[in-house]
């Protein structure tokens, strides 16, 4: 994985602090694997669309084929301007109860088969009638097919940030990216500009129309919340930064091999398990560990034929889930849950385990007893993790 980090300001970057046109022809040559560059920003107006067709026009000018499979301007003047005389892969046109929407046309983009393709608003969801739901699935594909890839999210799309945006901002974001989406960039580049720059661009109406701009400023554009979604992008990207120097530094045998951290995220047979599994995947994260696990305990009374169809229901969502943020799930058959999941910890070297705990009654606890008491009264060498878990959380 190749990962770069920059904090510029728009429109006039320095060419001396970007990522060159001739670092991105470098990764092109380096073998026959297609290639993923993802810019990430804070919120919409930092310049990440702006930055990608500077790239376009910069590869273009090398000798290198570019096309722009799908770009968003939003009325953007300056992001409009930039286009010039790029080649646009016409979008696709699909009928949806009585309306024409545009899609990005994944079958013309691989049939045209450029070396580079633009690819704005990663975290866009299909309308339905499109071959893949999602656009990181079209991605997926445009590099499995040879083609590389130029795209951007901002950071509130990553689906393990989902909790943390959503409690920071007050907005619940439902078009996310999987995490393991980007395991396989080559390059991950933060694309940063101060928030008051931001928020005045915001005024001056380059991001949205005049009638948004007071709602905007009031609520999702808060400076508060502009600090706490920089400072996540920022994070993400070094984190990005930290796994590839460690893969390097591994592979080329200049640490000492260190014990790594290993998570598990423990999951029910019942109600959603996503806010812990995002915690899990965050946490794993941190320690450039991409091998965590997601564990669950099926008990006599959950096997085939006997559990509900909602608990299964349940079940089945939080393992596909799990799958998406790339956990491995593994399933242990025991009576005692409890029994199991220590058994697993001690036997695996687990050192970080994350438990969902919703209000219980002593009683409750009392009569049947708790998993995390258990753990921490017996685990000595595993940090534990308590995420509340509110009804909304189960839904």
């Amino acid at each position: 994985m190749f990962v770069d980090t920059e904090i510029t300001e728009m429109p006039n970057r320095d060419a001396a602090v970007r990522p060159s046109p001739e670092s991105l022809l470098q990764k092109l040559h380096e073998n026959e694997r297609a290639k993923l560059r993802v810019y990430i920003g804070a919120a919409a107006g930092v310049g990440k669309t702006y930055r990608m067709l500077e790239d376009a026009h910069q590869l273009k000018d090398q000798g290198i084929d570019v096309v722009i499979a799908v770009v968003e301007t939003h009325g953007r003047v300056e992001t409009e301007e930039q286009i010039k005389d790029l080649e646009i892969i016409p979008p696709a046109k699909i009928e949806y109860r009585g309306n024409t929407f545009d899609e990005m046309d994944l079958a013309a983009v691989i049939a045209r088969k450029p070396a580079v393709a633009i690819v704005d608003e990663l975290a866009h969801t299909n309308i339905e009638g499109a071959k893949n739901e999602k656009r990181y699935q079209d991605v997926k594909e445009l590099l499995e097919h040879g083609i590389s890839v130029i795209t951007a999210v901002n950071i509130q799309h990553i689906e393990s940030l989902n909790d943390v945006v959503t409690t920071t901002t007050g907005v619940q974001v439902r078009e996310t990216v999987p995490d393991c989406f980007f395991k396989n960039a080559d390059e991950v580049i933060d694309v940063d500009i101060s928030i008051d720059t931001l928020r005045t661009r915001l005024r001056q109406g380059k991001i949205y129309s005049v009638e948004k701009i007071e709602q905007a400023l009031n609520n999702f554009f808060r400076k508060g919340n502009l600090a706490t979604l920089r400072e996540l992008a920022l994070r993400h990207v070094a984190q990005q930064q930290s796994i590839q120097d460690t893969e390097y530094r591994e592979r080329e045998g200049l640490d000492h091999a260190v014990i790594p951290e290993k998570v598990m995220v423990c999951m029910a047979s019942r109600g959603s398990a996503k806010k812990i599994l995002r915690t899990g995947a965050r946490i794993a994260g941190r320690f450039a560990n991409e091998d965590w696990a997601a564990v669950y305990v099926e008990t006599p009374d959950e096997e085939m034929g006997r559990i509900t169809p909602e608990s299964h229901a349940s079940l089945q969502e939080n393992i596909k889930f799990a799958e998406t943020l790339g956990a491995k799930v593994v399933c242990l058959k025991a009576r005692n849950v409890a029994d199991a999941l220590l058994g697993y910890a001690r036997h695996n070297g687990i050192t970080h385990v994350i438990f969902g705990q919703s209000a219980r009654t002593r009683w409750d606890i009392f009569w049947r007893g708790s998993v995390i008491n258990r753990f921490l009264a017996e685990v000595r060498d595993a940090a534990v993790h308590v995420i509340p878990i509110n009804k909304r959380d189960e839904e």
